[in-house]
């Protein structure tokens, strides 16, 4: 297999697909490697060490799609990438289709084989490849959270931790997966008084368990998000459903709840739509807007913004499937159920339920697209 590592062209998104080490083993696997000059050097990953690795460097984006069998991406394809992907062409990389009907559909119209990082997923529950950079987005979530809470950003004026006398801030995590987890440890460790709803009792037990005495946990519903939004003084959207839309916790009307003078809400759930309806996907050039006197945090890519830990972390994740795609091509989703599980679009045809959910398309298994 000819493997392809195009630069990606997001917005201020300086990760990459592979780092010379996932270079190294797909060649020892027998395999070609194509880079695009410059594809790594926002994680500080010079051409020269891919070189050294065993890989080709080559100039341009079309380059690498003319001559790719397989496509190692970070990001999901943009419009102007959609004319580059050829059919039977395989695709791994974050799509997060069920936030974004027009590159669904323009991805079945390639008639490329689409294999989702978010989706893959081992032992029926664990989501190997979503995990290390919902870690990232977990843990600056709150980090960014507390820099716009400051006065000259738009935010209260309010230090999470507080100090001696002063109450310190409430922060609100919906959600206590991957991301709220890191998110709670985080606020907690400033000293913030953080709650955490989730609607898993088991979750919110074992959490109960690991976290410090300064977090609470409260069984999510409607109702309890009302109760809890006048309190927040940092609300943090960490919610998934896996492979779907995520679903609209807080309302717009629900930020007249909230207080009047600053509040943020950091909504990480947005690439999968967002869990707060007023969430909407912003960049790291320009991250903010304001609603109803709520201050929102809406970047597509928070990770982007930590390139070379991200990337690092995503590579040593994504190594061993990318090496049984390229080995095995796209019936490796037929042949293997973990990696089935990653296989959203193949050969024009949507085979995740939660995709077809999202846009009332036709799904079918994997094995019956192939």
């Amino acid at each position: 297999m000819l493997v392809g590592v195009p630069k990606e062209i997001k917005p201020q998104e300086h990760r990459v697909g592979a780092t010379p080490a996932t270079v190294h083993d797909l060649v020892a696997d027998g395999h070609e490697v194509l880079v695009q000059t410059g594809a790594g050097l926002g994680a500080g990953l010079a051409d020269a060490e891919y070189v050294k690795a065993g890989a080709r460097i080559v100039a341009t984006a079309e380059e690498v799609y003319g001559a790719s069998g397989m496509i190692l991406k970070v990001k999901e394809p943009l419009p102007a990438e959609y004319g580059l992907i050829r059919p039977g062409q395989l695709l791994f990389t974050y799509f997060h289709f069920a936030a974004s009907e027009q590159l669904t559909r323009a991805m079945l119209a390639t008639g490329a084989h689409c294999f989702a990082y978010e989706t893959l997923t081992r032992d029926g529950r664990s989501l190997p490849l979503l995990t290390p950079m919902s870690m990232v987005a977990g843990r600056m979530s709150v980090q960014l959270g507390a820099y716009y809470l400051e006065a000259h950003k738009g935010g209260r004026g309010v230090l999470l931790g507080g100090v001696p006398g002063v109450e310190p801030a409430t922060v609100l995590v919906l959600g206590g997966g991957v991301v709220g987890t890191e998110a709670a440890k985080m606020a907690s460790g400033l000293g913030a008084n953080v709650i955490v709803l989730d609607i898993d009792m088991d979750r919110l037990r074992y959490l109960d368990d690991v976290l410090p005495a300064n977090v609470s946990f409260v069984h999510s519903s409607p109702y309890a998000i009302r109760e809890l939004l006048p309190r927040a003084d940092l609300v943090i959207g960490a919610v998934l459903v896996q492979g779907a839309r995520a679903p609209r916790l807080v309302r717009r009307e629900d930020l007249k709840l909230m207080k009047s003078d600053g509040p943020v809400v950091v909504d990480v759930a947005v690439d999968q739509g967002g869990c707060i309806e007023t969430c909407r996907p912003t960049t790291h050039d320009d991250p903010t807007y304001v609603v109803d006197g709520v201050l929102h945090y809406c970047v597509a890519n928070m990770p982007g913004a930590v390139p070379r830990t991200s990337t690092f972390a995503l590579a040593a994740a994504t190594l061993p499937f990318a090496r049984k795609l390229a080995r095995l091509g796209a019936a490796a989703a037929a042949h293997d159920p973990v990696i089935g599980t990653a296989a959203n679009i193949l050969g024009g045809h949507v085979t995740h339920p939660g995709v077809a959910e999202a846009f009332d398309l036709p799904a079918v298994a994997p094995a019956q697209a192939l």
